[in-house]
């Protein structure tokens, strides 16, 4: 089924040369998108308290350092890729490359210097199985989510999402060189939060996607379709969620806290299914789609005051033999 748009996106900006720019500071710094780094710094953070390590502090700072440039590397090249998408919607048309700001050819050669700087960093400081790691999550989140999934199918948030799931792993694997199951967890708790997360907001943007031609799935399948995969995904994400306590590394704090946030997931995703029409239902996926970000803050910010500030407790009752 195709898209139904009002007008064709605009052509894509040709990569201009570098030089002569007019460009300030801050405008380099929006093309990392800074609350995604922030987001992916603070779960890479979780993925590195989480697992028993013996690196230095340093060692691990600097493996934190990297991969938030690696992820800020992603966003510059996104929005190097997506600058006639961004010029029309309005949440991001005033972005520094559709805004004119920043040329589209400062923006890639920007994103790549950053890509490669990340990668060889993190090899150097931590260990290359971390650095292969990420040089493949920029990989999957620049080429395979922005260049193709995005624009091609109404999956594209479901499968892209792998690449914002990706850094408690990578972390993992840059201060033990290996990848253990805890990790493994939380990028399962990600990459199914991402869907519901994206879709509550697609209900409400779907103009937005329609007229820029991409695929959401509110503009191919329909809201009503949405709603159910919303409430579907919900369904298998909340027992993700708490995956955690019989694995032994959430504790008693978050049971407590994990099972009331998971209740309010499936109230309000519950009334997202429910109410169709109207103003009232634009509402509920509002507060959805804000929920959720407080949501997964939550669950991570307890898993590391559980294990970053000592006050893991185990819920002995809960958790799964040999695995505490």
């Amino acid at each position: 089924m195709t898209v139904m748009t009002d007008h064709a996106p605009r052509a894509r900006p040709a990569p201009t040369a570098i030089g002569g720019s007019t460009a300030e500071a801050g405008d380099y710094l929006a093309l990392l998108k800074p609350r995604v780094m922030f987001l992916v710094v603070f779960t890479a953070l979780v993925g590195m308290v989480v697992v028993e390590s013996t690196v230095h502090p340093i060692v691990a700072f600097a493996a934190l350092v990297a991969i938030a440039v690696g992820a800020g590397a992603s966003g510059a090249l996104n929005m190097w890729w997506d600058a006639d998408i961004d010029a029309v919607m309005t949440r991001t048309r005033k972005r520094p490359i559709p805004d004119g700001r920043v040329a589209p050819g400062e923006a890639l050669a920007f994103g790549l210097t950053l890509s490669i700087g990340s990668v060889l960093t993190l090899g150097l400081v931590a260990n290359w199985l971390a650095a292969g790691f990420l040089a493949f999550t920029i990989f999957f989140y620049a080429v395979v989510y922005s260049m193709w999934l995005k624009r091609a199918t109404p999956q594209n948030i479901v499968i892209g999402g792998a690449a914002g799931a990706f850094p408690p792993m990578v972390a993992d694997a840059a201060v033990t060189g290996s990848l253990g199951i805890e990790t493994a967890v939380l990028f399962a708790i990600i990459f199914l939060w991402t869907p519901p997360h994206f879709w509550a907001l697609a209900l409400v943007k779907s103009g937005d996607y329609a007229r820029a031609g991409v695929p959401m799935l509110p503009n191919v399948a329909g809201p009503d379709e949405t709603r159910r995969q919303i409430w579907l995904y919900t369904l298998v994400f909340v027992p993700v969620t708490l995956l955690p306590i019989p694995l032994g590394f959430g504790g008693l704090a978050y049971a407590v806290i994990g099972g009331a946030t998971a209740l309010a997931m499936l109230g309000l995703t519950w009334r997202v299914y429910r109410i169709r029409e109207g103003e009232e239902a634009a509402r509920a996926a509002q507060r959805l789609f804000g929920f959720t970000i407080l949501h997964l803050f939550i669950l991570f910010a307890v898993l590391l005051a559980e294990h970053g500030l000592g006050l893991y407790r185990a819920v002995p009752a809960l958790v799964i033999p040999g695995m505490a």
